[in-house]
């Protein structure tokens, strides 16, 4: 009985040494769970795609452009917004000098796109402009006439034929200011039928058939499609114009302003606006 009492013990002790030694290995087994849980929670933490973006941007950005800009930016402002859930983008387009005056008389406005350096700087010059403006494209004129060119325009000289109605740019708006350089460059005088205060009022006076032609940009000859048609010709490429755009001082919206210029010097940017004839900055 002693003998057999023995063994019974010492099968006890061995089982409750196993089951110590699987107890143990457990709560070690589970204590590296843990570790490594926290190490992988802390690895995340620590990873690029759980790591906070930059802060959303909401609210209205306000661009004041050249006209010529119009349909270039307005499919940008949609881009943006799409990009950017709560965001509205609202503009202000017209003659840059026009733009230039209201953003110094205190209008207020987050971006300026003006279509000369001359305008941009009547903004530059008041210190009103928070960044230096950049070119971001550049653009060329074109002779707009009545779809078919009724009256066979073939060139810059052709416009100062006696009865045909044409129609310029103002000569302080960039489009009227390049469009004097090519004729005095050709050592042409032209006495236009009106002066207009932005390049799409000149463009639609052509398209309502109520002036021969007009001296505009490429871009708003592609944009009026088949309402009118156009002539190229070769003194433009002495009168090309630089678009600059520059962050406002005042802008009240400067985190979502800064967004959107940043999107149009863009590779998508510069995508859209060549796609309408604009041409991509020298450097």
């Amino acid at each position: 009985m002693t003998t057999r009492s023995a063994r019974r013990t010492r099968r006890t002790t061995r089982t409750l040494q196993v089951a110590g030694v699987g107890a143990a290995t457990l709560l070690a087994l589970s204590a590296c769970s843990s570790s490594d849980s926290d190490s992988d929670s802390s690895d995340a933490a620590k990873s690029p795609a759980s790591t906070s973006s930059s802060p959303k941007l909401t609210g209205t950005v306000t661009v004041f452009a050249a006209a010529s800009l119009k349909e270039s930016f307005t499919t940008l402002g949609k881009d943006f917004e799409k990009a950017h859930p709560g965001t509205k983008v609202t503009f202000s387009f017209g003659g840059s000098d026009s733009l230039a005056a209201s953003i110094t008389g205190g209008a207020p406005a987050d971006v300026f796109a003006a279509a000369s350096p001359k305008t941009m700087a009547i903004v530059t010059d008041k210190n009103d402009a928070a960044t230096a403006p950049a070119t971001f494209v550049r653009n060329q004129l074109e002779i707009a006439t009545l779809p078919g060119n009724p009256d066979k325009i073939a060139s810059l000289k052709d416009l100062t034929k006696s009865g045909l109605k044409v129609v310029l740019c103002d000569k302080t708006v960039p489009c009227g200011a390049a469009a004097q350089k090519a004729l005095t460059a050709s050592k042409l005088k032209l006495t236009p039928a009106s002066y207009e205060q932005d390049v799409k009022s000149a463009l639609t006076k052509v398209e309502l058939k109520e002036a021969d032609a007009a001296v505009v940009y490429k871009t708003d000859v592609k944009a009026a499609g088949d309402k009118v048609e156009g002539v190229e010709f070769p003194e433009s490429a002495d009168a090309v114009n630089d678009y600059p755009i520059a962050l406002l001082k005042d802008a009240h919206n400067a985190a979502a302003a800064k967004a959107f210029i940043e999107l149009v010097r863009s590779a998508e940017g510069q995508k859209v606006l060549t796609a309408a004839g604009f041409l991509q900055p020298t450097s």
